[in-house]
């Protein structure tokens, strides 16, 4: 007695999703639609039977299924096996500080913030929101930075950006004229000697000293001052 009949193949196709390493593998069974073999037992085997990153662009990927009966009969068919990549990236933030410029400006980019973001299938880019400031934004700001990988999932995580205004302000004097009054005194204030000075951010102070004089000054005339400006951060520039 003799089997010559092959035994009956019979493929289902799937879907399947990569880990987070960026692999899966699959089973014969799992690409099996019921073989079968009118002598019974049967075994299976699935070329091929592992998948990473660049299967996605194969999608879907043709498998064999490879059908062998007890005597040795064997049968084929093909699936078809999608591949899914829904593993987020892995978003990883780290502060940052950042100088405003001349303008009161300052801006970063993705990079700045960025500390070793990862995906197993690659990263597509990377954007961070809020990237712009100026001199209102002293100080820690929180950002979030958004990674998006080769296949659309994102991931985001926050960061702390400082920003700082370390530019002295520019202080311009003017010389200046005061007539002693009646009791042989006067008095100056600073913009009497402020020639336009500026700062790269507003609510600059200014302070002159001395600012008081009398009769003896009369024999040291002109009399130096200095003019002191100071800006929101504490950063100072004078004159004479």
């Amino acid at each position: 007695v003799e089997d010559n009949t092959d035994p009956v193949a019979l493929c289902q196709d799937i879907t399947i999703d990569l880990d987070a390493n960026g692999d899966a593998s699959i089973v014969a069974s799992d690409v099996d639609n019921g073989s079968s073999d009118a002598c019974g037992t049967i075994t299976l085997a699935v070329s091929p039977n592992t998948f990473d990153c660049g299967s996605i662009a194969g999608n879907p990927n043709t498998v064999t299924l490879t059908v062998t009966d007890g005597s040795g009969n064997m049968n084929t068919c093909t699936a078809g096996v999608t591949v899914n990549d829904v593993t987020d990236p892995m978003a990883i933030c780290q502060s940052y500080t950042v100088s405003l410029d001349a303008n009161g400006d300052a801006s970063i980019v993705a990079n700045d913030v960025d500390n070793g973001s990862t995906d197993a299938c690659g990263i597509a880019s990377t954007s961070v929101s809020p990237n712009t400031f100026d001199c209102s934004t002293t100080g820690p700001n929180t950002v979030t930075l958004t990674v998006t990988d080769n296949n659309a999932n994102q991931s985001t995580c926050t960061a702390t950006v400082t920003v700082v205004d370390d530019i002295d302000p520019v202080v311009t004097c003017v010389a200046t004229s005061v007539q002693l009054d009646g009791s042989g005194q006067a008095s100056i204030a600073p913009s009497d000697v402020n020639a336009g000075s500026t700062d790269n951010c507003p609510n600059t102070t200014f302070a002159v000293s001395p600012n008081t004089f009398e009769c003896e000054d009369l024999a040291i005339s002109p009399v130096t001052v200095t003019l002191t400006a100071t800006d929101a951060s504490g950063n100072t520039g004078s004159c004479t």
